[in-house]
């Protein structure tokens, strides 16, 4: 009888197929997803789940024909069954649908849109990330926990930004004084500025992934409004790379997320500390999430015995077997997860660069408002 490790051996690698964002403005979101995915694989000698694994990328541009087309490529020429790395929830619209209904799996590392978690669930559909609408309910949860009575709220007008907005205010108890959807491409937020300073509010929450959220905090400050009205941010809003480039501006934001680079658990840091060491950056929430859904798909694998057997391995991810770098973790009835969020502050670190320091829970084993309509 042979070991599993030499049937592993025998086997041809496992294909994943990594549609994701590299360039443009937000292509370093899905640079962290790939890279950190990746990591996962390096960090196991080229293995996942014991299985050899061989990754396949391609930029999606963040056009969703594009990732649509992409994706039945890799159904129909690679016969991949295993396909994730989408950043975007308007290139998930066009491409997730054709990719489930094909009888292949998506585990989805970042964009979660609200249609696909309830009604429009698939037993082929699993997100590792979070559901878009609780990313910001933790938001509005926070700025009602900070006493805000009157907020103004901003988002692009895409799924995700309409999701953003929805899930703020299903948490927030004050009064909504302005609501703004942008444009995606949007860099000059200055009409966005008279209108908030117009309406005085208590607190602004926006939501701008990427480089949008650059352009939109460094106009912030410029308009002198970062040290007169304070913000709540969801953390696609307020990443490693965003601080980085805002520095000192982001100083006093306060920030929601269900991971931080200073989580205390053994697998967070080895994902840290591993992925400073081989990239010489820290790592952003995007990577945190391409991490974890390298482990998840590896625990699949595990499982299988490293075939890609699509029941099989929906089974097997069901029961979300790994360690998650932002600890406790499991998924609810809509194969979305069930976890805790957290508040964060931006702080001056110990060599005088600000950071995002963990301050305490908003939310505990938080489900979204969507699970309750999904009938798997």
């Amino acid at each position: 009888m042979l070991l599993a490790s030499a049937v592993f051996a025998q086997q041809a690698p496992v294909k994943i197929g990594m549609v994701t964002t590299l360039s443009g403005p937000g292509g370093y979101l899905g640079q962290d997803i790939r890279d950190a995915f990746k990591l996962a694989i390096d960090m196991n000698g080229g293995k996942l789940g014991g299985a050899p694994v061989e990754l396949v990328v391609e930029d999606d541009a963040l056009k969703p024909g594009q990732g649509k087309q992409i994706a039945e490529k890799m159904l129909k020429t690679d016969g991949i069954k295993i396909m994730t790395g989408i950043v975007f929830s308007n290139v998930a619209g066009a491409t997730v649908p054709d990719i489930v209904d094909a009888g292949a799996l998506y585990v989805s590392p970042n964009a979660a849109p609200s249609n696909f978690a309830g009604k429009e669930c698939n037993e082929n559909y699993f997100v590792v990330s979070w559901q878009n609408d609780s990313l910001h309910e933790s938001a509005g949860q926070h700025a009602t926990n900070l006493g805000y009575k009157k907020a103004f709220i901003l988002a692009p007008n895409y799924q995700a930004g309409k999701d953003a907005l929805a899930g703020f205010k299903r948490l927030f108890k004050g009064e909504v004084v302005g609501e703004v959807y942008t444009r995606l491409d949007q860099t000059d937020f200055a009409p966005e500025m008279a209108q908030i300073r117009s309406a005085n509010p208590d607190v602004v929450f926006q939501f701008h992934p990427g480089g949008l959220g650059i352009a939109f905090l460094r106009q912030y400050q410029q308009a002198g409004l970062l040290g007169k009205t304070p913000m709540v941010l969801a953390e696609p809003s307020l990443d490693a790379t965003t601080l980085k480039a805002v520095g000192d501006a982001a100083l006093g934001l306060s920030v929601t997320a269900h991971w931080n680079t200073d989580f205390d658990n053994p697998s967070n840091k080895a994902f840290v500390e591993a992925f400073t060491k081989a990239y010489n950056r820290v790592p952003t929430y995007y990577a945190s999430q391409g991490y974890d859904t390298a482990l998840a798909i590896a625990s699949a694998l595990k499982a299988t015995g490293g075939k890609a057997d699509v029941p099989a391995l929906r089974k097997a991810l069901a029961k979300a077997d790994f360690q998650s770098v932002r600890g406790a973790f499991k998924f609810g009835p809509n194969q979305h997860p069930v976890q805790d969020w957290y508040a964060l502050k931006v702080e001056k670190g110990a060599d005088g660069t600000p950071v995002l320091k963990t301050s305490g829970k908003v939310l505990s084993n938080h489900s979204d408002a969507y699970a309750k309509d999904c009938k798997l």
